[in-house]
């Protein structure tokens, strides 16, 4: 069963889809949000139905200032305000009596990949964290994780000033470009091109071509490498083999996974960075099943009577 949700955050109203199991309640939750610019409708609702039918309820909602949610200036992320949304979507939840409160992971993909490890170190309502090929950095920091650092992230996150200033924009500009040269983008790979244009952002999908980036001039940049010897939730990291994305790193994603402290799985999966956001397809099937597995285990779901 899928019903339309909303829920506010940061002034703005953000919407999506919650999928409830035909199953008695209440149920282990995932929440899900999309990576760079994309919406609800391109390849993660694929995912979200894939847990419902593994007997998960998922909480799936836009960003806000994207697809569905409201929210100003349009297009245009942060990822502290993103990570505020998860925050906000998982304290939804806990006003729902078909949810189990306390059996609730979070899901990323690519840019909110990073925002769900950081969720894991900062909120410990979060039982498990799945982090899709995130951005991690394409190196490391220059300091090192430490209780200054994170005490430093704590606060940002709760309270800090997160606006924009003029020299920490980039944009609006394209999301992704075939002419690096005459109309530069954000995303500059041909392989993100081509997904999507050809793939993700068919019609219907509230996708649109434009994005404005911006990094606050925080105290401490948002960083997972810096958070992570703090996580305290299950977590698994499913890293592309081969990954095209200059932030996303491996030798950076690997550095970060180390500094995870709890229980944890690394999984290196073929395609780069989308391949597993095609669907049907191979890779998508085999990412869901690990991630349907890792779920049960961590989520106490214990019946295989249902896969992908």
């Amino acid at each position: 069963m899928r019903t339309t949700v909303e829920f506010p955050s940061e002034g703005a109203l953000l919407r999506g889809f919650l999928y409830l199991p035909v199953t008695p309640d209440p149920h282990p939750c995932v929440v899900m949000a999309h990576g760079t610019s994309a919406t609800i409708s391109m390849a993660i609702d694929c995912y979200a139905e894939a847990f419902a039918a593994a007997g998960f309820a998922v909480l799936l909602y836009d960003h806000r200032n994207f697809g569905v949610s409201d929210g100003e200036p349009r297009q245009q992320i942060n990822p502290w305000v993103q990570a505020r949304g998860y925050r906000d979507a998982i304290s939804y939840l806990l006003t729902r009596p078909d949810i189990s409160h306390d059996l609730i992971a979070i899901w990323g993909f690519s840019y909110s990949g990073m925002q769900t490890l950081l969720l894991g170190a900062i909120d410990n309502r979060v039982r498990a964290v799945i982090a899709q090929c995130p951005v991690c950095g394409s190196q490391k920091p220059r300091t090192e994780p430490s209780d200054t650092l994170f005490n430093n992230i704590l606060a940002t996150f709760d309270r800090g000033d997160v606006s924009s200033t003029a020299e920490t924009t980039t944009g609006p500009l394209p999301v992704v470009s075939f002419d690096q040269m005459g109309a530069p983008s954000l995303l500059k790979g041909i392989q993100a091109f081509r997904w999507f244009i050809e793939y993700g952002g068919r019609h219907g999908s509230n996708w649109h071509n434009s994005v404005t980036r911006i990094i606050p001039p925080t105290p401490v940049p948002f960083s997972p490498y810096l958070a992570a010897p703090f996580v305290r939730s299950d977590l698994l990291m499913m890293v592309g083999k081969a990954d095209e994305m200059i932030h996303c790193n491996a030798e950076v994603a690997r550095a970060t996974f180390d500094l995870v402290p709890g229980t944890k799985e690394y999984i290196e999966i073929d395609g780069g960075h989308l391949g597993a956001m095609y669907h049907p397809g191979e890779h998508f099937e085999r990412a869901a099943q690990v991630q349907i597995d890792f779920l049960r285990r961590r989520l106490r779901i214990h019946s295989s009577k249902n896969s992908i």
